[in-house]
């Protein structure tokens, strides 16, 4: 037999375990589900060492690849990060379960109850790329939300995340619950995921959480429907009515704080009646922190004393870096930063700063984003910190969820409709 052959009856085997799994993981009870939960992150805490050992090999492997420091950065597990992938297991664990919710009941003239229940999707494909910790937050996820998920890591992840999948299946065990409700692809295999994509019998939605390589991919072949998370190209606008300060410390942290997020501010844009307050001090943080920056012919005519200063592409507004790389212009007034990022954004997260509630109602209606802030950085854009627990990416689609896909946007409704003997004349 063929390793094409033996490939395609690998995946086809764990589809019709993820089916069979989903079977009994929809009709499971929420104690259930919990419990699970609690097992697994009880197993990750105890394996720490050798989920360690194992990503240390993945850093060893991706050094000698030499992949970038944010890259790196996203591979990298410690002591802490092990910690808040049980951590955030517990805190799933502790969110409402959506499922079986019953909403919107109501009477109709006939006399039947028509309302909506909350259901899950069924088996869903996950394809992600770098971060270990998507193993545990998208099983955790898919779990509470009742659906079986099939991952599909990064080879650049492989020890780390069959370590991890260990744990899970651990913990599943405990639990009583089927250990095919979460299955990770063991080969690194490229061909698997054509194979996962186009696995329509089996898997009812596709979910790719990487670069924008794969994305297009995913989106071009897939014979599933596909929930997008594509690049971020975050921007921060400093309004004319911008504190100052307030402008400095949410510009600074939304580029500074981690480069290798999605949420990671690409595209400063400043107001010119705001830029002398603000532009030479962050010129000086951004410095020290080994930011390279790149600016419009503007800022280069009003700060010619500033020689590191580098001349921005028109491929630099489309950019997303995730490095130490920022783009800054200048622009005239809040309608040509609203138009700017429509343009040049990716829907994913913008943030203005300003104290004008009009400016700001204005930004808000007008920016066509997942997610648009008001005196915040953009690195808030994160399932965690908006009260969904872990997340299994952020989708710039309308449909059939925008934003940090959580539990509900794992699941979908269904219609019900109660009578008593009702019949229709």
């Amino acid at each position: 037999m063929s390793e094409q052959s033996q490939l395609k009856d690998y995946l086809k085997q764990l589809g019709q375990q993820a089916r069979a799994a989903a079977s009994v993981l929809s009709i499971a009870s929420t104690a259930q589900k919990n419990q699970a939960l609690n097992a697994i992150a009880d197993q990750l805490l105890a394996n720490e060492h050798k989920l360690l050992e194992a990503n240390a090999k993945d850093m060893q492997n991706g050094r000698g690849k030499q992949l970038d420091s944010a890259l790196l950065d996203r591979l990298e597990l410690d002591q802490s990060r092990v910690a808040q992938m049980a951590t955030g297991l517990r805190q799933i664990a502790d969110l409402a379960d959506p499922i079986g919710e019953i909403t919107d009941m109501r009477f109709r003239p006939s006399g039947i109850q028509v309302g909506k229940m909350r259901v899950p999707l069924g088996v869903i494909g996950i394809i992600y790329e770098s971060r270990p910790n998507v193993t545990a937050d998208a099983a955790a996820l898919c779990l509470k939300s009742g659906n079986a998920v099939i991952l599909r890591g990064g080879s650049e992840a492989i020890h780390s995340n069959l370590a991890i999948a260990q744990c899970i299946t651990a913990g599943l065990k405990k639990s009583g619950l089927p250990d095919t409700c979460i299955q990770l692809i063991n080969t690194t295999d490229r061909a698997a995921v054509g194979e996962l994509i186009t696995l329509s019998e089996y898997v009812d939605i596709i979910i790719p959480r990487g670069g924008k390589g794969l994305i297009e991919r995913v989106s071009k072949e897939a014979t599933i429907p596909v929930i997008k998370h594509l690049d971020g190209v975050c921007h921060v606008y400093i309004d004319a009515q911008a504190d100052a300060q307030k402008a400095i410390d949410v510009a600074y942290n939304a580029k500074a704080r981690r480069y290798g997020i999605c949420g990671a501010m690409e595209t400063l844009l400043v107001n010119k009646s705001s830029a002398q307050a603000c532009l030479p001090n962050l010129f000086e943080q951004y410095r020290d922190k080994g930011i390279e920056l790149r600016v419009c012919d503007q800022i280069h005519a009003l700060y010619p004393e500033q020689p590191d200063l580098k001349d921005a592409t028109e491929e630099d507004w489309y950019t997303e870096y995730l490095a130490g790389i920022l783009s800054i212009k200048m622009v005239d007034s809040l309608q040509e930063a609203i138009e700017h990022i429509n343009h040049y954004g990716s829907h994913h997260t913008d943030s203005i700063i300003t104290e004008n509630i009009s400016a700001a109602n204005q930004f808000m209606r007008e920016v066509d984003s997942s997610s648009v802030m008001l005196n915040t950085s953009t690195q808030f854009a994160d399932g965690f910190e908006y009260g969904l627990g872990a997340e299994i990416g952020i989708s710039t689609d309308k449909l059939h969820v925008r934003g940090p896909v959580g539990l509900e946007g794992l699941s979908c409704q269904k219609y019900i409709v109660i009578g008593d003997g009702h019949i229709r004349p």
